[in-house]
Order: structure tokens, then C-alpha cells, then sequence
């Protein structure tokens, strides 16, 4: 627990002082993808369900904010809070109906329903098909904040990833947490000491489809879009990238991951189809070689050499 909260120390402090050094939007993306990153970890790590369709929730939070700040004048938290809501409710709806099944079948139900919602929103006119809603306005924190401006923009994000950073952290180390483990580990045995491993499983997929929304919300504040990227099923894939690549089940592990596949694809990007390929061979090499991820690991080489 110690060295967690010192982990968590150096982290605020690294992303505090890093536009310094790096490009601030290139680390606002970080911050975004870090948040969903460990919302799915909070899911499939510590609750071992497999989601291929959490873009769904972090599309919607992206469509609902842009269009409420856009079209209806609200306030930045208020547009964020109201996408966040959106990806509640349809946690609520999909959750009720994927958490039935185990496995790969629940993977499948989660894929099928993000199709349905994406093919709703390349539909529907309030999302403007493939061109989306861009010229989202930032607008005024709390009235008197202006977005508008870089620095206040990426310290509301720090605040925002932060915030959902120590809910994550605080959820897994609660007594709710610890019966989520067991289930993972053993439901059969859960179930027979009286816990209802249906209703966990399904806070746990609405908690983690929340803090997706909140992710995907703040993303579409700070680029000022919502498009049907974030909603589309290669999303799901490339969160469930991250979260391996940095150590599934870690707390910082969904951190790492996103760091590295954000910055992979900013730099490789003049490389265009490039960039799939050399981030398939990362994952290849990744699961050969660190099949805990770099996180995992690193703990895992630290504990050897405590012993």
C-alpha cells in the first residue's frame, strides 16, 4: 500500500510538470485514454469480464457532451456530467443484458450491442454521421475558467483523470472490491458463501462503463469533437491493448499502456498502416515475453528480489 501511494504521488507529479516538457495535448489524449484504460482494467482485471464493446460507452459520452455543449449552450460540467449520465443509463440497459451470459459470450453480447449503437449513431442526425460534431465550445469551468485556454484545459483534465484514478483505486480496495476478486478467482465458492455474483458483476460493469463515459466526455471537450471513431469496434480492441500491455489486473499497468500505445501511434502516424503493424508486434512480443505486462512484471521482478 505504501509503495502505491508513493506510485501515485510520482504519477500526479510526472503528469503536473509535463507540459514542460511535452506537447500538452498530446498528454491531455494520454490522460483521456489512461481514465478509460482503467475503467476497463477495473472490469476485466479485478472482475475478470472481457468487454468488446466498451467503446460504445465512451462514444456516447463524446456524442451527448458535444451535442449539449454545442447545440444547447450548456456549461463544460454540465455537458460532461450529462454525457457521463448517458453512459450510466446505457450501462444499465446493456449490462442487465450481457451479464447473463459468462465468458466468451458475454464478450460477444457487449460486440453485438456496440454494433447496434454504432450503426444507431452513423444513423441518427444529431451525430452528423461520419463527419460528427466538431467545433465542440469549451467554453467556462464553474463560469469563470476559460477553457479556452491550454493550461486550465490540462489541469481540468489532470484533475478529472485524477479524480477517477483514486475512485478506481479506492473501489478495488474496498470490501466491495475484495468479494469482485473472489468472484474472478472462484464464483462457484463466492455464490456458496452468499454473495450475489450477478449484482457484483453488473455494479462492476456499471462503475467501469461510467468512468468510460467520463473519459470519453472530457475527450470530446478537449478536441472539440465527437466522431464515430471513438464509438467504432477497433476502440474496444485498442483499450484492451492498453490495458495487457501495461499489466491487466495492475493499478498503474492501464497508465503505462496508454502512455505507450497514444505515443506509438503520434509518432508513427507519417508511417500511415505502419503503425497497425508494429503495434501488433508489440502485443505479439508482449505476450510471449511479459505475459503479466510491463507493470505486472516489473512487480513481479521486485518481489523476486525482496525474497
Amino acid at each position: 500500500m505504501r509503495h502505491q501511494y508513493i506510485g501515485m504521488v510520482v504519477m500526479a507529479a510526472l503528469f503536473a510538470a509535463a507540459p514542460l516538457v511535452v506537447y500538452p495535448v498530446f498528454m491531455m489524449k494520454v490522460m483521456c485514454f489512461a481514465l478509460f484504460a482503467c475503467a476497463f482494467n477495473l472490469l476485466i482485471g479485478f472482475g475478470g469480464l472481457l468487454s468488446f464493446g466498451h467503446a460504445m460507452f465512451l462514444g456516447t459520452a463524446g456524442y451527448v457532451t458535444a451535442h449539449s455543449a454545442k447545440v444547447w449552450g450548456f456549461a463544460p460540467e454540465f455537458a460532461i456530467l450529462f454525457g457521463t449520465a448517458a453512459s450510466f443509463v446505457l450501462a444499465i440497459v446493456t449490462g442487465l443484458l450481457a451479464i447473463r451470459r459468462q465468458g466468451i459470450y458475454f464478450a460477444m453480447i457487449t460486440l453485438a450491442l456496440a454494433q447496434m449503437i454504432f450503426f444507431f449513431y452513423l444513423q441518427t442526425p444529431f451525430t452528423h454521421g461520419e463527419d460528427g460534431i466538431q467545433a465542440v465550445p469549451r467554453g467556462h469551468l464553474f463560469g469563470f475558467i476559460d477553457l479556452s485556454k491550454p493550461v486550465a484545459m490540462y489541469y481540468t483534465v489532470l484533475a478529472i483523470f485524477l479524480g477517477g484514478f483514486v475512485l478506481i483505486y479506492r473501489v478495488i480496495h474496498s470490501p466491495f472490491g475484495q468479494v469482485l476478486k473472489a468472484i474472478r478467482e472462484n464464483e462457484p465458492r463466492a455464490i456458496s458463501l452468499g454473495y450475489d455474483a450477478d449484482r457484483y458483476k453488473l455494479l462492476a460493469f456499471v462503475l467501469s462503463a461510467t468512468l468510460s463515459g467520463l473519459a470519453g466526455a472530457t475527450k470530446a471537450i478537449v478536441f472539440q469533437l465527437a466522431s464515430l471513431t471513438d464509438v467504432h469496434w477497433t476502440m474496444s480492441g485498442e483499450v484492451v491493448l492498453m490495458t495487457l500491455l501495461g499489466g491487466m489486473g495492475t493499478i498503474f499497468g492501464p497508465v503505462v499502456g496508454a502512455f505507450l500505445i497514444i505515443a506509438l501511434e503520434s509518432y508513427l502516424a507519417p508511417y500511415g498502416q505502419w503503425v497497425t503493424i508494429v503495434t501488433g508486434a508489440i502485443f505479439v512480443v508482449c505476450v510471449l515475453a511479459f505475459r503479466r505486462g510491463i507493470v505486472g512484471e516489473l512487480g513481479a521482478w521486485m518481489d523476486r528480489r525482496r525474497r
